[in-house]
């Protein structure tokens, strides 16, 4: 099993920044891809951006130069830039194995394991 665990989520004003974390444990060798999804209540959980070392990542368009992924080892950041109201939601760490021939795509049945959630509140 993987544990994920989120943390940095904030209250901050329109323009702000802000730098979430995620920490994998447990059989971390099932975490070859690694996401971040965020759900507004009234919405659909949204994916955001993904990474694999081989692959690169892979950005939703409304998050597209502000926001950045990264992944040092088994702890995952998203690095949050010009935030808008829009951006408010519940952040969620995700991730999945490595399947041979196949890509996940930013969609929540794709990847496996999930953390907590961490809230980001952006005012305008």
């Amino acid at each position: 099993q993987v544990q994920l665990v989120e943390s940095g989520g904030a209250s901050v004003e329109s323009g702000g920044s802000l730098r979430l974390s995620c920490v994998a444990s447990g059989y971390t060798s099932l975490t070859y891809w690694m996401a971040w999804f965020r759900q507004d209540p009234r919405k659909e959980r949204e994916g955001v951006a993904m990474v694999a070392s081989a692959h690169g990542t892979t950005y939703a368009e409304s998050v597209k130069g502000r926001f950045a992924i990264s992944r040092d080892k088994n702890t995952l950041y998203l690095e949050m830039n010009s935030l808008k109201p829009e951006d408010t939601a519940i952040y969620y760490c995700a991730a999945t194995r490595h399947r041979l021939n196949w890509l996940p795509s930013l969609r929540a049945e794709d990847f496996d394991y999930w953390g907590q959630g961490t809230q980001v509140t952006v005012s305008s």
